[in-house]
């Protein structure tokens, strides 16, 4: 019997699940999924402690940068996802600067347990990120995946998630500035805030 998929916003009641997630680590390389949300030599500077005490200030504040995913009731996935505005790396992007003037939501970064990996996991995060995102106001979606020239690539490459992953969650490609990096895109709407935990 398969174990059930469901899924929450990260909240500060559920800080300590993300950090048992992310680990001595913070997912990767001291990260704590602050990259797209500090200037960089900022996230430089706090690769590992500050890094962690920088998500964990958004979460205690109320905010809830991205949501977790649960099989059972071990948290096994993360997806961030927030309103583009939020991520201050994306604005000086010139592979990934805005599409248009729609006020987007962005996804930046899909994180699966090592040995919860290749399981279908980044399509249902995506699809719970738009659901998510949707709840909040959001009526568009958009991401930033990778898809590699050669098939494949090592997984700590590929933390945008696969251009494959998006399509079967529903994104559609609407930009293409690199070979290598898409923009795709899904609209949303309240028929989407269904979350089956």
């Amino acid at each position: 019997m398969s174990v059930a998929f469901h899924w929450h916003p990260a909240s500060a009641e559920r800080w300590a699940d993300l950090a048992a997630l992310f680990g001595a680590r913070g997912a990767c390389g001291g990260c704590w999924c602050m990259f797209w949300r500090l200037p960089r030599k900022d996230w430089e500077a706090g690769k590992g402690e500050k890094n962690r005490r920088a998500l964990h200030r958004i979460v205690k504040a109320g905010g809830e940068p991205g949501i977790l995913g649960y099989l059972g009731g071990d948290p096994v996935a993360w997806c961030a996802v927030a309103p583009r505005t939020e991520y201050v790396h994306l604005e000086r992007s010139r592979v990934l600067k805005p599409v248009d003037d729609a006020p987007v939501w962005s996804v930046s970064c899909l994180f699966v347990k090592k040995t919860s990996r290749r399981q279908g996991l980044s399509v249902k995060m995506l699809q719970a990120a738009v659901a998510f995102a949707a709840a909040r106001g959001a009526t568009v979606v958009e991401g930033y995946p990778v898809e590699p020239a050669k098939g494949s690539a090592p997984d700590a490459f590929v933390w945008t998630g696969l251009a494959s992953a998006y399509r079967q969650a529903g994104f559609r490609e609407v930009a293409r500035r690199s070979p290598t990096r898409p923009i795709m895109r899904r609209a949303c709407g309240p028929a989407l805030v269904h979350n089956p935990g």
